[in-house]
C-alpha cells in the first residue's frame, strides 16, 4: 500500500495535502483498492461551502458507491475536471492525477486533527 509520508489522512480515507491556505483533497490508495474499478466521480459542490465530515461528491465504482467526506472545512475552488473522462486516475494514480477537489479552507488548524501516514496506516488499513 502506497501511503505517502507528506500528506495528512482522514479516518474515511481522505488524504490532503496543504499549500498555504489551499487543500488538495483525494482518496488514499487504501480506499481505492477497496472500491475497486472506479468508472465515474460525480462532484457537483464546487463554489460550496462544506464542515468537516460533509459530502463533497460520490466515487462510482463497478461493485458500489462511496461518498467522497471533507477532511477539512472550508469552500470548493476546483473539482478535477480531468476525473469526468478519467475516473479510472484514481486507481492508477490516488496521490497524482486522482485527485478530486481543491478547497480554501476555513479553520486550517483542523488539519492539524489530521492523522499522519504512520498513524493511518496503523489505524486504518489492517
Amino acid at each position: 500500500m502506497n501511503t505517502p509520508t507528506n500528506l495528512k489522512y482522514s479516518k474515511d480515507h481522505e488524504w490532503v495535502k496543504v499549500e498555504g491556505n489551499v487543500a488538495t483533497i483525494g482518496i488514499t490508495d487504501f480506499a481505492q483498492s477497496q472500491l475497486g474499478d472506479i468508472v465515474f466521480v460525480d462532484i457537483q459542490t464546487e463554489g460550496e461551502d462544506l464542515e468537516a465530515g460533509e459530502v463533497f461528491g460520490a466515487i462510482e465504482a463497478v461493485k458500489t458507491v462511496a461518498d467522497g467526506l471533507m477532511p477539512v472545512s472550508g469552500k470548493v475552488i476546483e473539482v478535477n475536471a480531468d476525473l469526468e473522462g478519467a475516473p479510472e486516475s484514481v486507481n492508477s494514480d490516488p496521490y497524482g492525477a486522482g485527485w478530486m477537489i481543491k478547497v480554501e479552507m476555513s479553520n486550517p488548524a483542523e488539519v492539524d486533527d489530521l492523522l499522519d501516514a504512520a498513524t493511518y496506516e496503523a489505524e486504518c488499513c489492517k
